[in-house]
């Protein structure tokens, strides 16, 4: 099963960076699919990048809310919530495990061999407060004399963009270099900083920074797509725990907002038959008890 996610990203990473004529063109793909959104973190100025970043389609809603208000337009952009919305109702963080091109990026960088570290539980929560923070209000509250606000994540933190964007519009496009000053700099030490971390950590972007995690583990309670525990069977083992590249603890917290589905728990750790995949309640998946038992009793 690990061999098909990693195909399933890859593929997703294809399909919204299919614009493969830039090293000729040396720009930003404009065409008709730019109005869509990706899935996952996926930076609009990627030369590469056929379609929009839904985080920072969210943060130029909010950026442009008090000018449109104020000017009587009334404009609110229900496509890129409703898209968001849709996609966390089925999927929830399964977006994250299977199609985010940036998730793609920090699990090869942890395959580097190396000592692996933990990441302190509390942190998980930092990524709400980049939600809430730079994605909602500071666009909202923080605007010019026009009323309009900024992308603020995307401006000053994210290392997606400047990976996959910064980097490479100044590679083509020398001029950009003159430009670049403290504020390219403090993104390309962020940039090196998560690089450098998930060599040595598992996804510490996802689990603590990224603000579109945040977004879709508020619909962990009602996601169509889900894992379930089936308390009967589990056997309190803890073989999860050691799987996990986000450090949930499922067999003790099976509805963890953490889960990105990746489904290891369920392919490499339980032999009892204690997890299986759900979609919209009916169990579509499962290792089977009676192969597990089998295999126990043979070691």
């Amino acid at each position: 099963m690990e061999t098909v996610r990693r195909w399933v990203q890859v593929l997703s990473t294809l399909l919204v960076n299919g614009s493969w004529d830039f090293p000729f063109t040396r720009t930003i793909y404009q065409g008709p699919l730019k109005v869509l959104c990706a899935p996952g973190l996926n930076c609009y100025s990627c030369p590469a990048a056929t379609t929009s970043c839904s985080i920072g389609a969210l943060q130029q809603l909010f950026a442009s809310l008090r000018f449109t208000v104020e000017s009587g337009q009334l404009y609110f952009g229900l496509y890129v919530a409703g898209f968001m919305g849709v996609m966390g109702g089925i999927l929830g963080r399964a977006v994250c495990g299977w199609l985010c091109p940036f998730g793609l990026i920090q699990d090869l960088l942890h395959k580097i061999p190396s000592r692996k570290f933990g990441i302190p539980y509390a942190l998980r929560y930092l990524k709400y407060g980049f939600l809430v923070f730079f994605i909602f209000l500071l666009p909202l509250l923080v605007v010019d004399h026009f009323g309009a606000g900024e992308p603020w994540f995307c401006k000053y933190v994210c290392p997606a963009g400047t990976l996959t964007a910064g980097i490479p519009l100044m590679i083509m496009q020398p001029s950009l270099r003159q430009a670049a000053g403290l504020l390219f700099l403090n993104k390309f030490i962020i940039m090196l900083m998560f690089i450098g971390w998930s060599v040595y950590a598992s996804r510490p972007f996802c689990r603590t920074t990224c603000p579109l995690g945040a977004f879709y583990a508020l619909f962990t309670k009602v996601r169509l797509v889900k894992l379930r525990l089936d308390p009967s069977r589990c056997t309190n083992c803890q073989a999860c725990h050691q799987v996990c590249p986000m450090g949930v603890k499922f067999n003790e917290s099976p509805d963890d907002a953490e889960c990105i589905t990746c489904l290891a728990c369920l392919d490499k750790a339980c032999e009892f038959d204690a997890i299986s995949l759900e979609i919209g309640g009916l169990p579509v998946g499962g290792r089977g008890r009676a192969t597990a038992t089998a295999k126990k009793s043979l070691s």
